[in-house]
């Protein structure tokens, strides 16, 4: 066993009880990157966005059982794709909750793990996900005094075999149905459009992994009535990414839909509750036919498999 190297699946992470709730939504709007403004205007706006929404997020929270399914998904990830390495440690790695950062690099410290090979959770770059993630790692290796090299999976939005693990999904919970009865909409996280005029990259790899799996749907034959990209999660009143998810689902053009969540690599309150709870709610009071949610990649196997090849691929390249 190569002891010198450990793997980092770095993303933001999900509350682990009802208790930590707020823990998560303090650290994330604490963070520059989501909130990019002096520190002092982003901790009056950031108390002002948690007074409005955190008795409602812990209430949303209560309704998913209590706690996030990440963190349980992402463990058992992690145990997996550690397998397909041949027992490399590899360790969740939070932004926003525990795990957090520095304790699992003081772990690798005290291993003495020399080299960090870090798969980003997030298919589509973005300052506000990789590059505050990547960002926290070297913050947190300075203040340990810690020097690993450092080496990072580019994003793989397009990758071939990541779009096809995708379609793999899609087509799992559409199950025997026939696809051209239905609008398949491929919802991206919103972001403001502030952050993307500034140069984000974001929204222009989600289009192109819109594109990607259109071509991937041809390729094997699956026609839908249309695919459509929209955009989930808005917070507050300023100009995000569109169309809003919620508003095409409010004026529909047909009844039947499946929703595949594009932005997310592991179900959390984001999938389990934003999409397959308030937004099916929308949809049954306009009296849809049918409303499927598609389940992220999650801790299945073919997923483990493909986070292992990127990090072998990462290993040979440096």
């Amino acid at each position: 066993m190569d002891r010198k190297r450990a793997v980092l699946l770095l993303n933001m992470g999900g509350a682990n009880s009802v208790d930590e709730v707020e823990l998560f939504l303090r650290n994330m709007f604490a963070d520059p990157k989501i909130l990019p403004m002096q520190k002092p205007l982003r901790d009056f706006v950031s108390n002002i966005i948690i007074a409005k929404r955190l008795e409602e997020a812990r209430e949303n929270y209560r309704l998913m059982g209590g706690k996030s399914p990440l963190p349980a998904i992402s463990t058992s990830l992690a145990e997996k794709v550690s397998q397909h390495l041949g027992g490399m440690p590899v360790y969740p790695t939070m932004r926003y909750v525990p795990p957090f950062t520095d304790t699992v690099l003081r772990r690798c410290q005290e291993q003495g793990i020399e080299e960090i090979l870090c798969f980003p959770m997030y298919p589509h770059y973005s300052t506000t996900t990789t590059e505050s993630s990547v960002d926290e790692l070297y913050v947190q290796c300075e203040r340990l005094g810690y020097r690993p090299k450092i080496s990072v999976v580019d994003p793989y939005y397009d990758d071939a075999s990541y779009v096809a693990l995708t379609v793999d999904k899609i087509r799992e919970a559409l199950g025997n149905k026939v696809p051209e009865e239905y609008d398949l909409i491929l919802s991206a996280h919103g972001l403001p459009m502030s952050i993307i005029k500034a140069g984000d990259p974001y929204e222009k790899h989600v289009e192109a992994n819109v594109s990607a799996i259109k071509m991937e749907l041809h390729h094997r034959g699956i026609a839908f009535r249309r695919v459509l990209l929209a955009y989930q999660s808005k917070v507050g009143n300023a100009a995000w990414l569109e169309p809003n998810l919620a508003d095409i689902l409010r004026n529909p053009k047909h009844r039947k839909v499946l929703i595949y969540p594009l932005a997310f690599t592991v179900d959390n309150s984001e999938t389990v509750f934003e999409l397959d709870v308030e937004h099916r709610e929308i949809a049954e009071k306009l009296r849809f036919e049918e409303y499927l949610v598609a389940k992220c990649p999650n801790d299945d196997e073919p997923f483990a498999s493909f986070i292992a090849q990127k990090i072998e691929a990462l290993q040979s390249t440096h």
